[in-house]
């Protein structure tokens, strides 16, 4: 009878168990699925919008280019965070864009940077060192080049053209490991730039963004 009570215990106990870690994943999947809150005082930003030539000048000389080579090619912005499961989720997805469209087109990586805060410095995160995929990092101080292209959560893309202005702004995919190919919104949008084709109109769900809140980085030790 002991031995049948003691197993009945350590049943129970295995079960709550896998019941939390049930719950818990069911938590974070609601967690990141759900859209990202809008900050308080968000302003939408609509394609075709010019962006300013302070913020472009901040992007291209980060670049390993020539001075007559500027604006000659169009700009993918990554804006990232090492904080959120979901840009850790998306990095294979970035680098297979890095490889296959790298020759074309000009990538910049960028982290929103605390001055007050050293831990936010994106030299501890520098995406060549780091992650292996040979594109600048950058520092963007209170989310400016973010708020400038109407970027408020990560993982997000933004594509502008070779004139500066904001051709695409939005999610990468459905899924957060990418996985869902029809859904492939910033390569979608990569390609129909580089063809020369007006920017695809994906609807809300390339949008309306989901993911971790641009934010400071915590104190990652």
């Amino acid at each position: 009878m002991f031995e049948w009570g003691k197993n009945l215990l350590t049943g129970l106990l295995i079960l709550l168990l896998l019941v939390g870690i049930a719950a818990s994943f069911v938590w974070f999947e609601w967690e990141n699925i759900a859209p990202t809150p809008k900050p308080a005082g968000y302003q939408a930003v609509f394609k075709g919008t010019k962006i300013a030539d302070k913020q472009l000048s901040y992007l291209y000389k980060a670049l390993p280019i020539q001075t007559a080579q500027q604006n000659s090619r169009p700009l993918f912005l990554h804006f990232f965070s090492p904080d959120c499961p979901c840009s850790r989720f998306n990095l294979d997805h970035l680098k297979s864009l890095v490889r296959r469209y790298g020759d074309r087109i000009d990538f910049v990586a960028l982290l929103w940077h605390d001055p007050q805060n050293p831990i936010s410095d994106p030299k501890r995160y520098d995406f060549a060192q780091t992650y292996g995929i040979d594109i600048p990092t950058l520092a963007d101080p209170e989310g400016t080049i973010a708020k400038a292209v109407g970027a408020y959560a990560t993982p997000q893309a933004a594509l502008l053209t070779n004139e500066g202005t904001l051709y695409f702004r939005g999610n990468y995919n459905l899924s957060r490991y990418c996985t869902s190919r029809e859904t492939r919104f910033a390569e979608q949008a990569l390609v129909a730039l580089l063809e020369g084709k007006n920017p695809p109109d994906f609807g809300k769900w390339a949008t309306e963004a989901y993911g971790c809140p641009l934010e400071p980085l915590s104190a990652i030790q």
